[in-house]
């Protein structure tokens, strides 16, 4: 018979483990010598001793879940418990015990890091639901705009909730965008709606203007010239494309009309030479009103100096042009102002201008291209008819990036 601390062979080839609860069987042996059985056991338990070890460390320095790791320690005390080597089995179930443990913990602390997590997300959530709720009734289109978009990238970089808390914050985050969308659209809609208004009403302005140019009934005929300013003024702007030329023909057909009357009240030019003296002190009143950097006040400034402008009457003719094109200066730097500020709330035009100086830099650069190849082939006529079309086009990008200047980008 043979035997170790932990194990034994008695003669009939048996081989017996020592534990707390006494002997017991590990298998029989017939192949060799006691002490080969004994070696052959003990290295048995060498392996299980090298698997826990093994498992031990993946449990402290991976990322094994809590379900495989238990299903390891499951196997591997099923392997311990069916006594099939010889050595400390009650000391591989206290660490099997201790690892069983430690794998709880680390359970019970990646729950808690979930939990922790989703909280927070929640909350990141529900602070970008209120923000967007907030913005959704701004009138700062382009700003709200760009915030809104901001916020959906920093929504994708926030991790899922369960699907109900989910759904629940997205449908209103989802909500809010569409009604500042949907107010936006709206808004532009009714500056479009209002333009074209505009543009219906001072076309039958100037319609009715030019039919009384030739009129000379001076009294009656000037004083509705100067309700036919009145209605213009309150009109509106129309839209650019059709402002200018309605002003112009308006403007025009009064002229028309006190050129004729001018001319038959020839006794009145000393009068409109102290009318002149007076314009041109208030055109340059006006002068002082630019640089446009208050666009409310300088409204309210022209406008009082239009009334007035307007109730000092008619000037010669031959410094008519020259006195009133300062006040339409100062008018269209202040109209300019206008336009910039409408411009810089509208961002489909900005698109649309940012779109045309893109497709313009492209073809200067492909021309510039087929110069060299042209230069470098010794072809000179086709590169100077090149560098010709290069200046046009040229030139309509320095005028689309110049626009383009005038929305702030």
């Amino acid at each position: 018979m043979s035997s170790d601390p932990w194990g034994r062979v008695d003669e009939t080839g048996t081989v017996y483990v020592r534990t707390a609860d006494g002997e017991q069987v590990v298998g029989s042996w017939q192949a060799g010598s006691p002490e080969e059985a004994l070696a052959y056991f003990e290295r048995k338990y060498e392996g299980l001793v090298v698997e826990i070890g093994l498992l031990e460390k993946r449990v402290q320095t991976t990322d094994l879940s809590a379900k495989d790791a238990q299903a390891a320690i499951d196997h591997l005390r099923e392997q311990v418990d069916a006594h099939h080597a010889v050595g400390d089995l009650d000391a591989l179930r206290t660490r099997l015990d201790k690892l069983v443990q430690t794998v709880e913990k680390r359970r019970e602390e990646r729950k808690a890091q979930r939990a922790k997590q989703s909280d927070e997300a929640r909350h990141a959530k529900e602070a970008l639901v209120v923000e967007a709720e907030e913005l959704a009734q701004s009138d700062q289109w382009r700003a709200a705009g760009e915030r809104l978009r901001a916020l959906v990238d920093t929504w994708k970089g926030l991790p899922r909730l369960d699907r109900k808390s989910d759904d629940e914050l997205w449908h209103r985050f989802s909500h809010a965008r569409s009604a500042f969308s949907k107010r936006r659209k709206a808004h532009f809609a009714q500056l479009d709606a209002q333009r074209e208004e505009a543009r219906k009403t001072k076309e039958r302005l100037v319609a009715e203007a030019e039919a009384l140019s030739n009129s000379t009934d001076w009294g009656v005929t000037s004083a509705r010239y100067r309700e036919l300013m009145a209605e213009w003024k309150a009109a509106g702007r129309a839209q650019r494309e059709h402002e200018d030329d309605l002003w112009n023909r308006f403007r025009g057909a009064q002229d028309v009309f006190f050129a004729a009357r001018s001319s038959v009240f020839a006794e009145r030019d000393a009068e409109q030479a102290e009318n002149l003296k007076l314009k041109e002190e208030l055109a340059e009143e006006a002068e002082k009103i630019l640089p446009v950097t208050d666009l409310k006040a300088a409204r309210a400034a022209f406008r009082s100096i239009n009334e007035r402008w307007e109730a000092i009457g008619h000037v010669p003719r031959d410094s008519r042009p020259k006195v009133e094109g300062r006040m339409h200066a100062v008018e269209r730097a202040i109209q300019e102002a206008e336009e910039a500020e409408w411009r810089r709330t509208n961002p489909e035009a900005r698109a649309r201008a940012a779109g045309l100086t893109g497709q313009l830099q492209a073809a200067v650069d492909k021309l510039k291209g087929q110069i060299e190849q042209a230069r470098a082939q010794g072809n000179n006529a086709k590169a100077e008819k090149l560098e010709r079309e290069l200046e046009g086009r040229q030139a309509l990008l320095d005028q689309a990036l110049k626009g383009l200047q005038e929305f702030g980008g």
